[in-house]
C-alpha cells in the first residue's frame, strides 16, 4: 500500500504545512482567521456541490486540503500566547526597566545553573493588574535558598528582562528555544525577596510533581546512589533536573541517550506490560472496553507523571489509539496511526513541531516501520536467541536512518558505537522498566524491601557502567561534522529513493534514485559554494579576545585564552562547523589587521598606538586600555570603536558615551554579538 494515498495523512501533511507558513511568514491571527473562514466556505460550497453530483471532484480535493493549510495557521495563532488579551505584552512598556510587583505560579523547574535556581512560571497579576504569560524565574542561590514546588504562589518586585539572543556566530540560540515555548522574558531575584503566598489550587502538574518529589523522597530511604537516582528519575518520571553533567555525555556519546528520554519505546514496553497484566479483566462482561478504558488511563497518568514532553506525549497519543485497535481486534496501518497521533498532538500543542526530541522521535519510528523489515530479511538466524539480537540490530541501525541527518544538523556527532550500547541495555530495558515501577510502587506504600532496593541499584550502576565503557572510546566518536539543512534534505531524498529501489527494482525507482544522488552532489557543491568567502570576526568571549579571519575554508583565530579556557571553550568549534572549516591555524593577537582595503588596529591594556603611520577604518579596544578616547578619535580618525568582551563594564560605558558624544558608530560585543567584516 502507498503510504501517501491515506488521507489522514494528507491532511495531517497539510496541518504541518498551514503550522510552518504561520511561523515562517509571522501570519497575524486575524488574517488566519480571514483565510480559515473563506477557505471553509469554498470547502461547504464544493463539498455540496459533490453531495449533489455523488462523487468527489478535484475541486473539493482542492478545498479540503487549503482549509487544512488555513486550519494549521490558524491553530498556531491560537496557541500563541501574546494573541491573548491579558498577555503582559499587550499592557506593559517593557523598554523601561521599572520594578514592578509580581504574582505567578511556578509551572516547571528547571536544571539549575551554577548561580541560579530557574523555573518557569506562569504570571497572575503584575501591579495588582491581571496578567499572563509564561517567565523564565532565576533565583540566587544563597544559604537562606529553599527548593519551590511547582503550583506553589509566590510574590516578587523585580523587573522584566529580555532573553539575550546569541552573540557570537553558531552559537545555541536559547532565546529562539525559548520563545518556541511562549517564553519571551526572565526574572531575576534573590530568596530574600520571595514571598510564597497560600494557595489552595492544585493543578494536574503539581499533583505529578508532588507525586515526584514523594517518590524520590521514599527512594532516598534506601542505599541509591546519585547517579543511580538520577537515571530512575529519567527513564521512569522523564525528570532530568538533576543528571550529572558528566553522565549525561555518557549516554549521548554512547548514542544511547534515548535510554534516558521517556518516548516510544519506554510507552510500548509499558503498554505490552499492561497488556498482559490486565488480560483477566477480559473475561467480566464487557471487559475488553473496561481494559482498553484502564490502559488508555494509565498510560496517560504515566505522561502526566512524566511531565508530558513532546517524546512521550507523542508516544502515549500513538500507543492509546494501537492499544485501542489491539483490544477492539481492528486492523491498523503504522503510517495512518502515526499521521493520526501527529495531527491530534499537533493540534493541542503546534509548537511540538519545532521540538527536537519530537522530530527525532517520529523519524525514528517511521524508518523501523519501513527499513527494519527490508534489513530483517537480509538474514533468517535459526536459533531464537541469535534472530532476538538480530531484530533488535536491525531496529537500531533502521533507527539510525532516520535519526541520523537530523542529528547531526542539531548535534554535529556521530556515537560510531551506538548499536553496542543499544545491544547491551535495549534487551534488558523491559526488565529494568518492570522491575522499576515495582520499585516504585512498593517505595509508596512503604513496603519496599532493602534487598530488592540494591538489586535494583546494582543493575542501574551495571548499565551506567557499561553506557560509560562505550563512552570513552573516543576513536569511533565524530565530532564536529558540519551539517546543514541542505545536507538534511539531500540525505533524507537518498534515504527515501533507496528504499524505494530496494523494494521495487525498476527502470523508474532506478532514475528517480540516480536524481537523488544528483540532489546530493548538489547539496554539497551548494554548501562550499555559500561558505567559500572571506571574513574578519571579533568574536565575544567575557575577559578575553578572540579574533577570526577566515579564507574560504581556512581560518586563522588570534586569541589569548589560558589552555583550560581554550580546551572547553566552543566558541571557535560553533563557528567552524556553521561555516564548514577545514582547517584552523592558532596565532598570537597582533597590532593590526588588514581585510579587504580595510584596517583594524588593536590597541590593548598598554594603550600604545602609533599616529602616524595610518588612519585605521576601525579601532577594537582590549583589555581595558587607560586611554583618552577623545584623543584617540581626534588622533587616527577612526569610521567605528568596537570593545570586546575582556574590557571592563566601567570603561565600555564611559567609551560607549564619548562614540555617542562625537556620533561615530560605538559596536559592544557583549551587547551586540561578535562583529563581523565581510
Amino acid at each position: 500500500m502507498k503510504p501517501l494515498n491515506f488521507i489522514v495523512i494528507k491532511l495531517t501533511v497539510c496541518l504541518i504545512l498551514g503550522i510552518l507558513l504561520s511561523y515562517l511568514l509571522s501570519i497575524k491571527l486575524i488574517h488566519s482567521l480571514y483565510f480559515t473562514t473563506i477557505a471553509f466556505a469554498i470547502f461547504s460550497i464544493n463539498y455540496f456541490i459533490a453531495k449533489q453530483q455523488f462523487q468527489k471532484t478535484v475541486w473539493f480535493g482542492i478545498s479540503t486540503y487549503g482549509l487544512m493549510i488555513c486550519l494549521g495557521a490558524l491553530i498556531f495563532n491560537f496557541h500563541n500566547q501574546k494573541n491573548f488579551a491579558t498577555h503582559y505584552t499587550k499592557s506593559l512598556n517593557l523598554e523601561q526597566n521599572e520594578l514592578q510587583t509580581m504574582t505567578f505560579r511556578i509551572d516547571e523547574r528547571l536544571k539549575p545553573s551554577l548561580y541560579h535556581d530557574k523555573y518557569v512560571v506562569n504570571l497572575i497579576k503584575v501591579d495588582d493588574k491581571t496578567a499572563t504569560g509564561k517567565l523564565v524565574l532565576n533565583i540566587e542561590k544563597d544559604s537562606l535558598n529553599r527548593n519551590y514546588q511547582v503550583d506553589d504562589l509566590l510574590f516578587t518586585y523585580s523587573e522584566f528582562q529580555p532573553i539575550h539572543h546569541p552573540l557570537n556566530p553558531y552559537q545555541f540560540n536559547y532565546k529562539a528555544y525559548l520563545e518556541k515555548q511562549y517564553i519571551y522574558h526572565q526574572v531575576s531575584t534573590q530568596s530574600a525577596s520571595i514571598l510564597k503566598l497560600k494557595s489552595e489550587t492544585r493543578t494536574l502538574s503539581g499533583l505529578a510533581a508532588s507525586l515526584r518529589e514523594l517518590i524520590n523522597i521514599r527512594l532516598n530511604e534506601f542505599d541509591f546512589k546519585p547517579s543511580e537516582l538520577a537515571i530512575i528519575n529519567a527513564i521512569l518520571l522523564g525528570q532530568r533536573q538533576d543528571m550529572g553533567k558528566a553522565t549525561y555525555n555518557n549516554y549521548v556519546n554512547a548514542g544511547a541517550i534515548h535510554i534516558l528520554a521517556v518516548s516510544g519505546l519506554h510507552v510500548g514496553i509499558i503498554l505490552l506490560l499492561l497488556n498482559i497484566l490486565l488480560k483477566p479483566i477480559e473475561q467480566v462482561k464487557y471487559g475488553k472496553f473496561a481494559k482498553v478504558c484502564l490502559i488508555i488511563f494509565l498510560l496517560w497518568s504515566f505522561a502526566i507523571i512524566a511531565g508530558l514532553s513532546a517524546s512521550v506525549t507523542r508516544a502515549v497519543t500513538m500507543f492509546s489509539i494501537v492499544a485501542i485497535a489491539m483490544n477492539l481486534k481492528r486492523p491498523t496501518n503504522i503510517y495512518n496511526t502515526l499521521a493520526f497521533s501527529v495531527f491530534i498532538v499537533l493540534l493541542f500543542k503546534p509548537m511540538f513541531l519545532f521540538d527536537v526530541g519530537f522530530q527525532m522521535s517520529y523519524l525514528a519510528v517511521i524508518a523501523i516501520v519501513s527499513i527494519q523489515p527490508l534489513l530483517y530479511k537480509l538474514w533468517k538466524p535459526k536459533w531464537k536467541v541469535i534472530d532476538y539480537f538480530w531484530q533488535i540490530f536491525t531496529v537500531t541501525i533502521a533507527a539510525q536512518f532516520g535519526v541520523v541527518p537530523i542529528s547531526l544538523y542539531y548535534f554535529h556527532q556521530f556515537p560510531g558505537l551506538f548499536f553496542l550500547s543499544n545491544l547491551a541495555i535495549i534487551p534488558f530495558l523491559g526488565l529494568i522498566l518492570g522491575f522499576g515501577i515495582l520499585v516504585v510502587i512498593l517505595a509508596l506504600i512503604n513496603a519496599l524491601p532493602e534487598y530488592l532496593a540494591n538489586l535494583y541499584g546494582t543493575i542501574i550502576n551495571l548499565m551506567n557502567s557499561v553506557i560509560n565503557w562505550v563512552a570513552q572510546q573516543d576513536f569511533f566518536l565524530l565530532q564536529y561534522i558540519s551539517f546543514d539543512m541542505e545536507h538534511v534534505l539531500a540525505c533524507y531524498i537518498i534515504i527515501i529513493t533507496s528504499i524505494l529501489f530496494w523494494k521495487k527494482k525498476n527502470f523508474k525507482s532506478l532514475i528517480v534514485f540516480l536524481m537523488s544522488i544528483l540532489i546530493v552532489q548538489g547539496a554539497w557543491t551548494y554548501s562550499k559554494y555559500k561558505n567559500d568567502n572571506h571574513s574578519f570576526t571579533i568574536f565575544h568571549k567575557n575577559r578575553y579576545s578572540i579574533l577570526g579571519y577566515k579564507v574560504n575554508s581556512e581560518l586563522e583565530v588570534s586569541h589569548n585564552l589560558d589552555s583550560i579556557t581554550a580546551l572547553k571553550d566552543r566558541v571557535i568549534s560553533n563557528y567552524s562547523i556553521g561555516n564548514f572549516i577545514d582547517n584552523i591555524e592558532i596565532d598570537s593577537i597582533r597590532s593590526v589587521y588588514q581585510f579587504q582595503n580595510k584596517t583594524i588596529l588593536i590597541i590593548d591594556s598598554l594603550g600604545v598606538y602609533n599616529v602616524k603611520l595610518f588612519r585605521p577604518d576601525y579601532v577594537l579596544i582590549r583589555n581595558s586600555p587607560r586611554i583618552n578616547l577623545e584623543r584617540v578619535i581626534d588622533s587616527i580618525h577612526p569610521k567605528q570603536i568596537i570593545a570586546d568582551g575582556s574590557n571592563y563594564t566601567s570603561y565600555i560605558k564611559r567609551w560607549e558615551a564619548t562614540c555617542l558624544k562625537r556620533k561615530l558608530p560605538f559596536h559592544y560585543t557583549g551587547k551586540k554579538g561578535a562583529f563581523i567584516i565581510k
